[in-house]
């Protein structure tokens, strides 16, 4: 039986604050999520009506201006919906959190004349952006210039998104140097090839993608004349820290939804083992310790990860005049938060199963789609290097070097 989604729109509360509502939308949409995850973790299948249930729910555009149909949100409130919707759903968090880095882009690199016309397009057709930016695997994206515009050739091996976007966020190389393109969906000479089969992290639609000879516009790339031959600045790149605190935030929701089941399920299946003494699982110390323990983990991360998202939100309203050495505050407190949430996550989604019991890893309930989604997104980057950046910056103040993993 296919798993169903149930896709009514959430109330509005007209007394709270629109972060306030954003916030229970996301609550709702995760609860829908939870309801089917095991079941559409298992089928694997597009997640369009995944996606749908983001937009119905206005959870899409919620960066952008009041007065344009957004909620006015900055990055950090955004990367909180990202981690209510992660209890839910680690892969449609994934998605949510990387459209809500794609959709700054434009704000770091662009005019403000694309700026703006970025953040219209958004919020008036809440559009859904897919990604093409891995800067890793195959042969790379390869911008050449053709008459008044641009055709654009290559293959990425990730593109999280790219067949469903409306809009794609790409990265590409021209003369050498790093452009960002927006282009809109369904460009010829764009193939989104499907062949996404991992362990974990199924729902994300991030198979290879390849462009052969697609046309690029001039005004499809991010940025004035000339586009090449420029350092970007410290302002420009906390680009990459917007991806790291999306990470910390979907890893992090990931793990508080994992305890809230295991709790679930001892309250409703859960027995004491033979010789703890006690009737009840609910009285089992070696149950109320594990729980104690990963509980207070997980809080201790969500504190670092709140602080990281405070000090890039700092630095993004800071604005182009922030320094070197303030952008690598900002970045460094995500890496530190990067690095918690990444053990404590994993850590978690393997514990819980200590609670549970073997009844518990039985393969319909699906809870070993926690550890599983964690497992495989964990490995986008190392965490040891983001451990040995920190250290660097504690030890010897240098500063991570920008490059899209930094």
């Amino acid at each position: 039986m296919t798993a169903q989604l149930d896709t009514r729109p959430a109330p509005l509360d007209p007394g709270t604050t629109p972060f306030e509502a954003a916030l229970a939308r996301a609550d709702l949409v995760a609860a829908t999520l939870r309801a089917t995850a095991a079941e559409r973790d298992h089928l694997g299948a597009s997640p369009r009506a995944e996606v749908e249930l983001l937009r119905e729910h206005d959870l899409l555009q919620v960066q952008e201006p009041v007065v344009l149909g957004g909620a006015g949100l900055g990055y950090a409130q955004a990367s909180l919906l990202t981690r209510r919707v992660a209890r839910g759903d680690t892969s449609i968090a994934h998605l949510l959190g990387y459209h809500y880095a794609q959709t700054r882009i434009a704000h770091l690199f662009g005019t403000a004349e694309q700026a703006a016309e970025h953040s219209r397009r958004n919020a008036e057709g809440r559009l859904f952006w897919g990604g093409v930016q891995n800067p890793r695997g195959a042969d790379g994206l390869v911008l050449t210039r053709d008459g008044d515009g641009f055709r654009l050739s290559g293959r990425r091996t990730f593109a999280s998104g790219a067949s469903l976007g409306d809009h794609l966020s790409v990265t590409a190389t021209l003369d050498d140097s790093l452009v960002f393109v927006s282009l809109p969906a369904g460009r010829a000479g764009f193939t989104a090839l499907g062949d996404w089969d991992n362990i974990g992290q199924r729902l994300t639609d991030s198979g290879g993608v390849v462009f052969e000879n697609a046309r690029v516009e001039r005004s499809e790339i991010l940025g004035e004349d000339p586009l090449t031959g420029r350092t970007p600045s410290p302002y420009q790149t906390l680009v990459t820290p917007h991806w790291q605190l999306a990470f910390v935030n979907f890893y992090l929701g990931t793990a508080e939804g994992a305890l809230e089941e295991a709790l679930d399920w001892v309250r409703l299946h859960g027995t004491a083992w033979e010789s703890s003494g006690v009737d009840r699982a609910g009285d089992d110390p070696y149950v109320l310790q594990t729980i104690g323990e990963v509980r207070s983990e997980v809080r201790a991360a969500a504190l670092l990860a709140d602080r990281a998202g405070r000090a890039l939100q700092t630095a993004l309203d800071t604005g182009p005049e922030l320094t070197d050495d303030e952008r690598a505050e900002a970045a460094v407190a995500i890496y530190e938060a990067k690095v918690v949430t990444t053990t404590t996550s994993l850590s978690a989604a393997s514990r819980l199963f200590e609670i549970q019991g073997a009844r518990a890893t039985t393969s319909g309930y699906g809870f070993d789609r926690h550890w599983r989604n964690l497992r495989t997104h964990t490995l986008h980057d190392p965490v040891a290097y983001k451990a040995r950046e920190v250290g660097d910056w504690a030890l010897n103040r240098r500063a991570p070097e920008f490059s899209l993993y930094r």
